[in-house]
């Protein structure tokens, strides 16, 4: 069908997430396909993102568009209703900008899990709380949301600090979204989370701390 919306995810995975919650606050119905990761993926996943060969790839009328940020986009321009993105050139620049600024969280955020060396681990959560700090201050300012009053594309893309931060930190033993430090950040953390769409759609936490502590034990042993 021309329409027809499907999702292929990883139900741990905060970058599914973005999609879904994306998805939900558009109103737009969708299929989900759960892929056995990391090593059992389907062969429509390889055929629909031979690149990257990873979640999630959105399928819209057969055409397959993958990684997460550029999946936002295309929902955005693909279905108006409930925009995600300010009208304003500016401001829709500014959005874009605090995006982008999302995915220099990943090198440091994936050093600190797969470090084993203290010091090596100290450097990378150092590293993970300035940049939180640099969106804190420069970012949300004051705001309840990145978006304002009501929630945009840049709080989706940072999702996964009101959620699976917290559950990181367990695993790893260390505060990194501390109240003392970072207060404007983590109130937006609580603010995000009691958004229902949010609230409804997010895995179980037991489950998922269940899941980090195995990856966390996988990325320690695995060569790098």
């Amino acid at each position: 069908m021309a329409d027809e919306v499907k999702l292929h995810g990883f139900w741990p995975s905060p970058f599914s997430h973005r999609v879904i919650w994306a998805l939900r606050i558009k109103g737009v119905n969708y299929d989900y396909t759960e892929e056995d990761l990391p090593h059992n993926k389907s062969e429509l996943l390889l055929k629909y993102n031979p690149v990257y060969k990873q979640i999630p790839v959105l399928v819209h009328g057969g055409k397959p568009i993958a990684e997460s940020l550029i999946i936002l986009e295309y929902i955005e321009d693909t279905w108006p209703q409930n925009p995600l993105l300010p009208t304003d050139p500016y401001e829709k620049a500014l959005a874009r900008f605090w995006i982008k600024f999302a995915e220099t969280m990943s090198p440091p955020f994936r050093a600190l899990i797969s470090s084993t060396d203290e010091e090596e681990q100290e450097k990378a959560a150092k590293e993970v709380v300035e940049r939180l700090k640099t969106l804190e201050e420069k970012a949300l300012g004051d705001k309840m949301f990145f978006g304002g009053d009501a929630i945009n594309m840049v709080d989706i893309a940072y999702g996964l600090l009101g959620y699976w931060l917290k559950n990181v930190e367990i695993v790893l033993g260390m505060k990194l979204l501390d109240p003392n430090t970072l207060p404007r950040l983590c109130e937006w953390a609580e603010n995000f989370m009691k958004v229902p769409v949010i609230q409804e759609n997010l895995p179980d936490r037991d489950k998922l701390l269940a899941y980090l502590r195995i990856a966390r034990e996988r990325f320690t042993t695995e060569p790098q």
